[in-house]
């Protein structure tokens, strides 16, 4: 009898604990919160060094979308031609002088070495809406050659080591004014591309792949004391805060206003899905500098959480597809 108890007793307790397992499972673990921050054309020295200080301060990685004009003066402008256009000719213009591309070049140099993302606006920031697939891959080429090639075409003594993989590694682009169409997306895959940015969503959602190119989009997302939504870019904020023209004396209120949206992203997806979450910005200081201290301040707060990464949308991509490259292929 207390033998016969004792393996009652054994098999109550077994139950007991396989019940317990059945009932509490371990609870999922949420991956960590991507945040993807990016700057077009990348013009000015200062706000390259102010953005990797910020990188520095926080661990974080961002995209730079150059556009190459930035790295033709006024005497070698001529190396440039966009699609039906004389040669010279640009949107945004062109550097100032061979020391101010000297400096340049050497930030993206720097911004490479510590795990930045180099990736193509283009280069004379021009709307390429009605661009062919063969205009698109003439832009493409241009980049590449200048961006590879910009040392020697300015006179520019000491190319560093490594320099040229710089541009060979760029497989990102983002369309100028988000301008992208079908023959865009038959070129990149063309010339070796992984992903575009060109995209705006309703709120932030995971990029699809198609036809071998990654389609991130720009999320719009709630903004203001009547949270009606805004692309969630410093320009685009710029135009709703103020119509596009500086209102110095509202800076604060601009920049406060821009971390409150910035914010309340963030913390829909953290405490939600868990969707990347993308900003852009430009080096230029609209309204004061507002939308650079919204970021500074929202960088400084979320990118630091260790169930959180800022990083570059080239490692999101080479990180969700094993570390995949492409080689240029747009001959």
């Amino acid at each position: 009898m207390p033998r016969l108890s004792r393996a009652v007793a054994f098999s109550i307790a077994s139950l007991a604990a396989a019940g317990a397992a059945v009932a509490d499972p371990p609870a999922p673990v949420k991956p960590k919160q991507a945040v993807i921050i990016s700057f077009d054309s990348a013009r000015d020295i200062s706000q390259w060094k102010r953005s990797r200080a910020l990188a520095q301060r926080t661990g974080a990685h961002f995209t730079y979308f150059v556009s190459c004009v930035f790295l033709l003066s006024p005497e070698t402008r001529k190396e440039y031609t966009a699609p039906g256009r004389t040669s010279g000719k640009s949107n945004i213009g062109f550097a100032a002088s061979k020391q101010e591309i000297a400096d340049r070049l050497e930030q993206i140099n720097l911004a490479a070495s510590e795990g930045h993302d180099i990736g193509s606006h283009a280069c004379g920031h021009f709307d390429g809406k009605d661009w062919s697939k063969a205009d698109w891959l003439n832009e493409i080429r241009s980049f590449k050659r200048i961006l590879e090639n910009a040392y020697s075409i300015n006179a520019i003594d000491s190319e560093p080591a490594g320099w040229r993989d710089i541009a060979r590694k760029a497989v990102g682009f983002r369309a100028p004014y988000l301008s992208a169409n079908k023959a865009l997306y038959e070129a990149l895959p063309k010339a070796g591309y992984l992903f575009d940015a060109s995209g705006v969503s309703r709120g932030p959602a995971r990029p699809p792949t198609s036809d071998g190119i990654t389609r991130f989009s720009l999320p719009q997302i709630p903004e203001g004391p009547d949270t009606r939504r805004v692309i969630a870019m410093d320009y685009n904020l710029y135009v709703r805060h103020s119509g596009g023209f500086e209102r110095r004396s509202k800076a604060d209120e601009f920049a406060n206003r821009t971390y409150d949206a910035f914010r309340a992203a963030f913390d829909t997806q953290y405490q939600g899905k868990r969707i990347p979450l993308e900003l852009g910005f430009h080096f230029t200081l609209m309204n004061d500098g507002a939308y650079w201290k919204a970021l500074e301040r929202f960088a400084g707060e979320v990118c630091t959480r260790p169930d959180v990464e800022c990083i570059s949308y080239r490692d999101y991509v080479s990180r969700r597809d094993g570390g995949q490259t492409r080689a240029w292929a747009a001959d």
